[in-house]
């Protein structure tokens, strides 16, 4: 992808959940798969980006929906291992289809794998090896689906994202993993970005394509962020429209929407300031008015 602009969007199920009323158990989207109208949703979302995509002249990212898509977080909800295995392989066949419905804009496929527990409280956290094996199932799955890569989106400690990396080189499919921050620029575990990056590197030769922060608000992350050669290892931001920490966010009843105005500008901002950051986007509390915005201001800057 180098240097041209992708945009990429992680935060349908919190409009669906607050902005239109769509029970997602467990927080999880890849049930919509089972029904029609479910699938539908998911090909408004990923019709809607890829037009947005369109009209900036810009490239953008499809991230399946099977963020916890895994055993641990289905067996919440009911999920069984062969339902599990069915769905994930059918979220990326939907996104497959979809690319092949549009010309003249590059569609790059994401299978995304999220954390086995709660990426904003972490507890009973794993070394590299048994992340490895765990994650093993749901990226074999995937490895074996026409997804361009896997994204590790979410984590929040280094060592669940070496795993994610070791199990993708197994099964021969790339490998990008996203970090998620608190408000004071740091992951959840108190480890710094800079930090868990370098961690990472280091446990897999730098085997992950790239890297990325979602989930957090520019406000949070901004201030850590350096013309130094580990950051230029991050290709990606995708941000909250809210500045309430993970914490608030969990406990509010309400969906923080913020300004899309302005987080297309702080995200533009930061485009300008370090151009090698190709891939903008939205998560939780994010709709289309704020990626319409990320990608015109974000165009802006590179035209």
């Amino acid at each position: 992808m180098g240097r041209d602009l992708y945009i990429s969007y992680m935060g349908a199920e919190t409009d669906l959940i607050f902005n239109h009323g769509v029970d997602l158990p467990g927080f999880a989207s890849y049930p919509l798969l089972e029904s029609e109208n479910g699938r539908e949703i998911l090909r408004g979302y990923y019709s809607s980006l890829i037009e947005l995509a369109q009209q900036f002249n810009v490239g953008v990212i499809i991230d399946s929906a099977t963020w916890i898509a895994n055993r641990d977080r289905g067996a919440q909800i009911g999920q069984s291992r062969q339902s599990l295995e069915r769905l994930n392989v059918e979220a990326i066949e939907l996104i497959d289809q979809i690319r092949k419905e549009y010309d003249n804009v590059s569609i790059v496929l994401c299978a995304q794998v999220g954390p086995r527990g709660d990426g904003y409280a972490p507890e009973d956290l794993m070394t590299a090896d048994a992340a490895e094996n765990y994650h093993n199932e749901q990226i074999e799955t995937l490895s074996r689906t026409d997804a361009d890569f896997i994204c590790g989106t979410t984590l929040c400690y280094p060592e669940e994202a070496i795993g994610i990396v070791r199990s993708g080189k197994t099964f021969g499919k790339p490998v990008a993993i996203s970090f998620t921050v608190e408000r004071d620029g740091c992951l959840p575990t108190g480890m710094s970005l800079k930090d868990a990056i370098i961690a990472v590197d280091e446990a897999t030769d730098s085997d992950a394509i790239y890297f990325m922060i979602n989930c957090a608000h520019p406000d949070h992350f901004t201030r850590v962020l350096a013309d130094e050669p580990w950051f230029q290892r991050v290709k990606g931001l995708v941000a909250n429209a809210s500045r309430c920490s993970h914490a608030e966010l969990d406990e509010a009843g309400f969906l923080d929407d913020g300004d899309p105005v302005e987080l297309g500008a702080q995200l533009a901002a930061l485009r300008r300031m370090f151009p090698h950051v190709s891939i903008l986007g939205g998560c939780c509390g994010t709709d289309m008015r704020h990626m319409k915005n990320i990608a015109e201001q974000a165009k802006a800057v590179v035209s």
